[in-house]
């Protein structure tokens, strides 16, 4: 009542306050009548209610014509007998470290990727090299595929030998001027997400990032690795000085030049 502070029940044993008025103090107050509803009740009510509901076949199919009404480049959804749709998706590639790959090994045709072949399998000579940043790839996916399998699929794409958990895919929308990005899960269903936001990009758009969630497990990267980790970070940290010496020489000498002009000013 005194310090406003509220707390859930199973976090009620925890909590030692001690909360002091002008000429009275209280110390360990149990705060009994500022509870909130068990976390674990009150977690369970918001995620039910913001999961959507499941969508009908008629649902789908008028979702489906709205959201090809509203496409420019071709790149349409098609509905299939079964309540299957198939469609485009672009994904971002922002990808700050080297990825790793097969050295000289040739371009995986298509017959390669049906046959799932690993390229990891292929030879045992590797190299590493950065992915333009911000590089776009186009994938033709279905709506049963899932996060996991978009991550691999792009991958292959890029004959990437990296172990898939590394990697991450994340949602990116625009809100009132600002970029939120939320990573997905991997059972999450890409396609549908999609459909539900429209073909516009600057409404919701992939990006593939690096899996920081947590600690990073430095024993799951090789030597290699570690080295284009190392050269990045000393290439990263000679840019960072570079900038903040240009922006305080800029700032020097636009302080010199008012010092300057100040001097032949009365007063």
């Amino acid at each position: 009542a005194d310090c406003r502070y509220t707390c859930h029940q199973e976090c009620r044993s925890l909590i030692q306050l001690d909360c002091c008025r002008p000429g009275q103090c209280q110390s360990q107050l149990s705060p009994e009548g500022t509870l909130l509803p068990p976390c674990s009740q009150n977690v369970t009510q918001t995620v039910e209610e913001e999961k959507p509901k499941p969508l009908t076949i008629q649902e789908i199919r008028q979702k489906i014509e709205k959201y090809n009404e509203k496409v420019t480049n071709c790149l349409l959804m098609k509905l299939n007998d079964d309540g299957t749709y198939t469609g485009f998706i672009k994904v971002h590639l922002k990808l700050r470290r080297p990825v790793t790959v097969p050295a000289s090994i040739r371009p995986q045709s298509l017959k390669d990727a049906l046959k799932e072949v690993n390229l990891a399998d292929m030879t045992d000579k590797r190299t590493s090299f950065y992915l333009p940043l911000d590089a776009i790839k186009q994938l033709h996916i279905s709506s049963t595929t899932t996060v996991s399998e978009v991550i691999q699929g792009l991958l292959k794409k890029f004959m990437v030998v990296d172990n898939p958990q590394k990697f991450a895919l994340f949602k990116e929308m625009r809100k009132d001027g600002q970029v939120l990005l939320q990573k997905l899960p991997l059972t999450e269903y890409p396609l549908y997400l999609r459909l539900l936001a429209g073909p516009d990009t600057d409404v919701l758009s992939f990006v593939l990032k690096e899996n920081e969630t947590g600690e990073v497990e430095w024993d799951a990267f090789s030597i290699p690795e570690l080295q284009n980790f190392l050269m990045i970070l000393d290439r990263e940290e000679k840019d960072k000085i570079q900038q903040v010496q240009k922006k305080y020489a800029k700032f020097k000498q636009r302080l010199q030049q008012t010092l300057k002009e100040a001097r032949g000013k009365p007063g």
